[in-house]
């Protein structure tokens, strides 16, 4: 693979030294680069793959969930139906944590951050 590398970059140079890349659109223009550092290296190309098609990764669509049923708990008024949408609301967050295989961040889910707190310091 490291020949590849090489074979690649002098074969950049080169165009480089041509002019090749000096009328490209977008020149001098800063680049919109995208944070996929959350996404495993070996993962980064097929989600991006799967980006450009207009999917989200499983992790991004169960946040998106997340944040949906949050909003949808905050306007029901039937207390039945809100500890039931709760109740799936924290299995979601479980499942979210489990997927990502990262610590659990607080500020991710601010609504629960106090109560964590709460029971850490009581005596």
């Amino acid at each position: 693979m490291e020949i590849f590398r090489k074979i690649a970059e002098q074969r950049i140079i080169e165009a480089m030294e041509r002019g090749d890349f000096d009328d490209l659109p977008g020149k001098g223009k800063p680049l919109k680069l995208e944070d996929d550092s959350w996404v495993p290296e070996d993962l980064r190309a097929a989600y991006r793959v799967l980006k450009n098609a207009g999917c989200l990764p499983p992790e991004m669509e169960l946040k998106k969930e997340i944040i949906t049923l949050k909003d949808l708990i905050e306007t029901l008024d039937d207390n039945k139906e809100r500890l039931r949408r709760l109740r799936e609301l924290n299995f979601k967050i479980l499942q979210f944590n489990i997927m990502r295989k990262r610590p659990f961040n607080l500020s991710d889910f601010p609504e629960y951050e106090g109560r964590i707190i709460e029971k850490f310091t009581e005596p």
